[in-house]
């Protein structure tokens, strides 16, 4: 019998839900990236793009409309303040190199500073409205982070970089994924921030306490509440 796939979230460095929902997440459950596999959803550029073509693959997301762009404006900025995060929106022009700071990504996780690379790049994006598409920008975030700018920002040079996007890619492809933040357990899907909870019950009920857990039977609930005072951090389709 083929091992059970692990939990997997699909996420972007573009969406402002998908932000909101990994800070959510990880203040929810702390260890989540050692449950969950993270998948980044990009939009291709041309050369992801032909490779994914020749793949037998396509990309499911559709640019949305005006009124959507404002609606969604609106609802990030009342949510922002209702989970109090700090928020400053960035201005895209619509020609962005997504590919960019995704490829990096995988870049930043070969070197063992995939997390610290993410926290910079949200801190950018969502915090000081900076592009990261710009690959100066990227460098200098990145720099600014303690990270070598200049080998990450090089990461869509790299053939097994490159490699990497197109399996994501076609993992999004083949899972039908169509926006971010989106989870997986199994046969259970869940789209949108406003599914954190359901996927968190769900995903409870997968784990096992461990043998020597002095919580082990308590509600999550409680645990949340027990576990509040060690844990002060901060932390749809878009």
């Amino acid at each position: 019998m083929s091992p059970r796939r692990p939990p997997r979230l699909y996420f972007s460095l573009r969406s402002p839900f998908s932000w909101m929902a990994l800070r959510r997440l990880e203040e929810r459950l702390p260890n989540a990236r050692e449950l969950i596999e993270f998948v980044p959803f990009s939009e291709p550029d041309a050369e992801s793009a032909a490779a994914l073509e020749a793949a037998g693959g396509e990309f499911h997301y559709v640019a949305m409309s005006k009124a959507k762009h404002l609606y969604i404006l609106n609802d990030t900025k009342r949510l922002a303040a209702k989970y109090g995060y700090a928020m400053k929106w960035p201005i895209d022009k619509g020609d962005e190199w997504w590919d960019l700071p995704h490829l990096a990504w995988f870049k930043a996780g070969e070197l063992g500073v995939e997390r610290a690379y993410y926290d910079a790049v949200m801190a950018a994006r969502w915090e000081r409205g900076e592009n990261i598409c710009d690959p100066e920008i990227l460098r200098r975030v990145c720099d600014e982070a303690g990270l070598d700018g200049a080998l990450l920002v090089a990461a869509p040079d790299e053939e097994h970089i490159r490699k990497q996007g197109l399996e994501a890619l076609m993992r999004i492809y083949e899972d039908d994924i169509f926006g971010v933040p989106y989870f997986r357990l199994g046969r259970h899907r869940f789209w949108g921030l406003d599914r954190l909870d359901d996927f968190l019950d769900a995903l409870e009920g997968t784990l096992a306490p461990a043998a020597d857990d002095p919580l082990a039977g308590v509600p999550r609930e409680l645990r949340e509440r027990t576990g509040s005072m060690d844990h002060d951090t901060a932390g749809g389709c878009g």
